[in-house]
């Protein structure tokens, strides 16, 4: 399953341009005017059953889209939606979407942080519970690749705010599932891969590029943070987190390993394999896919094990 058909998409050049530079500035403002009111932020509702006993929230990674990085190719709608209610008839299944592209034709990049985009998604999913009366439904998170990073460092912000509305989210939080996700940064070189794949590279967000970098002082600062608290809620007979790691068993054609299965993974948390590449590993066609089987596996064990507490 190859990426260029679609990065290059977003990329093409049209050729024999001969429009003059007030015509080329008017184009390229409505371009990002029209981008930026279109890329779908926030929460959305993909199922919702009858009386849910969970929340089950998934965050894209970077480059993703709130639907599009779990909507396999000839599928017509996300398998989230179109798959996992059939294993999870009993949760509610949200996804979020934030601006996480680090290459944007004819458009300004978001300049936002991980935290930054950490704090959009706390406040997020506490405002929409508050707003539904649902603040202490379980919650369980999917995430994918840096949607990863932006989920431990919620949790964080949500431990460290005086809000109790925000500080519900991690009291909540009962599972994490992590896709691709670089805990000890990618060895690949994001600037120099999108430069092989587009010949212009307009705007790059640089702040975020930078945490994905191994041995990041943020990307640090997240895991060491992330990993005393989770011990400390142990400690002190706080509910526990459930944690599995899934990594990616191809590598990207052209490109190569994206994230590395010892950057993929947490030492004494589960840790599985999906035979397919970075992009691939989020996009299942069918209920009999391995990767789907398995990921839907650890969602169903940890809502048959949150049955018998949820007062829903």
């Amino acid at each position: 399953m190859s990426p260029l058909p679609s990065i290059l998409g977003k990329h093409k050049v049209r050729e024999n341009d001969q429009s003059t530079p007030a015509e080329s500035s008017r184009d390229e403002s409505s371009s990002a005017l029209q981008s930026k009111k279109v890329f779908p932020t926030g929460l959305k509702c993909l199922y919702e059953p009858k009386s849910p006993v969970v929340d089950v929230i998934f965050v894209h990674g970077l480059t993703g889209g709130r639907e599009r990085t779990w909507t396999a190719t000839n599928a017509v709608s996300p398998w989230p939606q179109m798959l996992l209610p059939t294993k999870l008839p009993d949760a509610r299944i949200l996804t979020f979407g934030y601006d996480a592209d680090v290459v944007h034709w004819r458009a300004m990049v978001s300049k936002s942080r991980i935290g930054n985009h950490a704090e959009d998604l706390l406040t997020t999913v506490a405002t929409h519970r508050e707003d539904d009366n649902t603040n202490y439904r379980p919650i369980l998170f999917v995430a994918h690749s840096l949607g990863g990073l932006v989920c431990e460092d919620a949790l964080l912000a949500s431990k460290n705010s005086a809000e109790k509305h925000l500080q519900n989210i991690l009291s909540c939080t009962r599972g994490m599932i992590f896709l691709g996700t670089p805990h000890m940064g990618s060895t690949l070189a994001w600037p120099e891969l999108l430069a092989k794949l587009v010949s212009i590279v307009k705007q790059t967000n640089s702040q975020i590029l930078e945490v994905l970098q191994h041995e990041s002082e943020v990307l640090a600062r997240i895991q060491k943070e992330f990993h005393s608290m989770i011990r400390a809620r142990a400690d002190n007979c706080h509910p526990s987190i459930a944690i599995t790691c899934f990594y990616e068993q191809l590598p990207l054609p052209g490109i190569g390993e994206v994230v590395p299965k010892n950057s993929a993974i947490l030492p004494a948390y589960t840790s599985i394999g999906i035979y397919d590449n970075h992009v691939g590993m989020t996009k299942f066609e069918a209920a009999d896919d391995p990767g789907f089987k398995s990921v839907a596996g650890e969602l169903h064990r940890w809502v048959k094990e949150l049955k018998p507490m949820s007062g829903e």
